[in-house]
């Protein structure tokens, strides 16, 4: 085991020559000492490069827009424009149809003509929660007795019961 690794140390780390020769005159053109590892280095520190160049050309510039799934700004910008115009006339559509519900009531004689505002038409088109007003049995009873008690006592406040 021991004389694999230095074996493979040794082939990592040996000197090797790579030279470029002119073909017609074997003339040396230029030439480097390297070894393995210098090459594997230089390969790696490349790819990681060429990785990175990549990235950031895909990531800051329009040719996203290009690859599936990515949506450009332009458009993201005009769907956000549509819903908030898409809201608005939602609402005016709302506006308008109370608006032409009391305008029929008034046209039937539903309505009276003096109580007829388009304000006050406006006003009741803005959603209100459907509560129940009615009274119910123990809160007349209440009522009547409030009442009964003001009139025996003339108008002022009842005495408090301890």
């Amino acid at each position: 085991m021991p004389r694999k690794k230095h074996n493979l140390r040794k082939k990592l780390f040996t000197k090797n020559r790579l030279v470029i020769l002119n073909e017609d005159t074997f003339e040396e053109i230029f030439s480097f000492k390297l070894n393995l590892m210098n090459v594997f280095v230089v390969l790696s520190l490349g790819g990681i490069f060429l990785i990175l160049i990549t990235t950031y050309i895909i990531a800051f510039t329009p040719l996203r827009e290009f690859i599936p799934g990515y949506s450009s700004s332009e458009l993201k910008k005009n769907a956000l424009e549509l819903a908030i115009k898409s809201d608005s006339l939602t609402t005016s559509l709302k506006k308008n149809e109370a608006y032409i519900k009391s305008i029929q009531k008034v046209l039937k004689g539903e309505l009276e003509y003096s109580k007829f505002n388009k304000d006050s038409i406006l006003a009741d088109s803005d959603e209100i929660p459907k509560s129940n007003m009615n009274a119910s049995e123990e809160e007349i009873k209440l009522r009547k007795e409030v009442a009964r008690i003001e009139k025996e006592s003339g108008g002022n406040k009842p005495n408090k019961k301890k």
